[in-house]
């Protein structure tokens, strides 16, 4: 029986669907955009139990449970040192309370993403409830436990061909040096890192001065004045291209960028290092540096993307207790069109900048971002992501931008995922929404089905192979 997951009922559609997806379905999978620690591939360890491959580091699953009432150290989640919260060590007390919450996932991506990895990659076909929680664990304990479930092996078995991970500049990147010696990374190579500089950024980061004073020594520079700290940030990206780096990532709060006064500037660094900055010298610090980086990234062709609109830990006791990036942030409404004008009456129509903007503003589509990206050479639209990342969402995304911004100023899927067994299957969710909103077009006599299957190649292999500078297609 065929797959027909997210195609339209019609005949026709489904059809043309069917026939789109095949073509989308045998290219490789290009991950330019994500947070799966590169220590998982140097290792090549076995995974752990069930529960923490799949439950524990998913903050889609754990801020869900929550929601109603079962705290994060019940699941598994790490707490902060000196936090008195309780922590389950147990993975299959972790397992069978997933699954005896199980019908709060009805509906959602996560539940999708979940059973198709369970039949996809681990050939799993039992629904999950409290009662078959058990069978499910071991089956998937089983399979855990061969040498095709390896990470390394996994990779090839999905078919990856290349992963970014996330670092801060602070990162001494041994695990990608590791890599790069096992055939693994480096430029060119399957895993490659991307700069993420917030923690040396934004001065309402945790620690930001002592952050800064980290930089300098690990770039062998002053960073107690403001053209050293901006030595110290060259040197960096210097370093993690040479590591195979092709992007950064900047996830702002705004999108505001704002070009100061090298002397203004250096007055507002020297307020955070002293700890006197207020809120909103914060923020024009942030947005003035996103205007260095483009000034950087033109001369070592690193490609820019820009992901405002999180409120970062607005669940203050969830952060408190347990970290960053453990499902507290909330989206906000973001402004484009005013806030990225610095940026783009710079460097906006510079063909040697890309970047790659991304919203968790899903009403800004068509008004602001899929006419900023159709009007400058230098923008492309990200995928939908984090909230936003839903077969509902990625066909809403398309039926928006697409009339001011066509495919080809989008920068395809970013699958976003610190959950490394659900690659896969977050990429082939994608690829059949844009196989279904390509079918539609089709059917409508608005676009010749030989160009739809061009487009949906593109969309899922060659836009982003070649936006983020991805091997000779850049």
């Amino acid at each position: 029986m065929a797959d027909d997951l997210i195609f339209a009922s019609g005949d026709r559609e489904r059809d043309i669907a069917r026939e789109l997806h095949a073509v989308a379905a045998a290219l490789p999978l290009i991950c330019p955009h994500g947070h799966v620690d590169p220590a998982l591939l140097a290792e090549d360890r076995p995974f752990p139990d069930p529960a923490r491959l799949l439950v524990v580091p998913d903050h889609y699953v754990t801020r869900m449970l929550l929601s109603q009432g079962t705290r994060p150290g019940r699941l598994g989640v790490p707490a902060r040192d000196g936090s008195d919260e309780p922590v389950e060590t147990d993975g299959r007390v972790i397992w069978r309370l997933l699954a005896e919450n199980w019908h709060l996932f009805r509906g959602t991506p996560s539940r999708l993403w979940m059973e198709r990895t369970f039949a996809g990659v681990f050939d799993v076909h039992t629904p999950l409830r409290a009662e078959t929680a058990d069978d499910i664990y071991d089956a998937i304990a089983a399979r855990l436990a061969e040498p095709a479930f390896r990470p390394r092996a996994l990779f090839q078995q999905f078919g990856i061909e290349t992963l970014a991970t996330t670092e801060s500049p602070l990162d001494d990147l041994a695990t990608h040096a590791k890599l790069a010696a096992d055939g693994w990374g480096g430029p060119g190579g399957r895993v490659i890192t991307t700069f993420r500089p917030d923690n040396v950024v934004d001065m309402e980061f945790e620690g930001w001065a002592g952050n800064v004073a980290r930089l300098g020594e690990v770039a062998g520079t002053d960073t107690s004045r403001f053209g050293g700290y901006l030595d110290a940030l060259r040197l960096r990206r210097e370093a993690f291209v040479a590591a195979g780096a092709t992007s950064s990532d900047h996830g702002h709060p705004t999108a505001l960028t704002v070009s100061l006064p090298e002397a203004e500037a250096a007055e507002l660094f020297q307020r955070g290092l002293s700890g006197r900055a207020s809120a909103r010298d914060a923020e024009l610090f942030r947005a003035h540096m996103l205007l260095e980086f483009a000034r950087m990234s033109i001369d070592d062709g690193l490609v820019m993307q820009l992901h405002p609109g999180a409120v970062r830990n607005h669940n203050r006791w969830l952060h408190r207790t347990h970290g960053r990036d453990t499902g507290g942030d909330i989206p906000q409404a973001s402004d484009y069109v005013h806030g990225l004008a610095p940026l783009l009456d710079a460097y906006g129509n510079d063909p040697r900048l890309r970047v790659v903007l991304y919203t968790l503003d899903e009403d800004t589509f068509t008004r602001e971002l899929a006419p900023l990206a159709g009007g400058y050479a230098a923008l492309y639209l990200g995928a939908p992501w984090w909230f936003l990342d839903t077969p509902d969402g990625l066909r809403r995304f398309r039926e928006t931008v697409t009339d001011s911004a066509g495919f080809y100023n989008t920068a395809g899927f970013v699958d976003d995922t610190r959950a490394f067994c659900s690659i896969p299957v977050r990429h082939d969710v994608a690829r059949r929404v844009d196989a279904a909103y390509l079918a539609t077009l089709v059917a409508q006599g608005r676009l010749p089905l030989d160009e739809a299957a061009e487009t949906i190649a593109d969309l899922a292999y060659h836009l982003p192979k070649r936006i983020f500078r991805l091997g000779a297609e850049a």
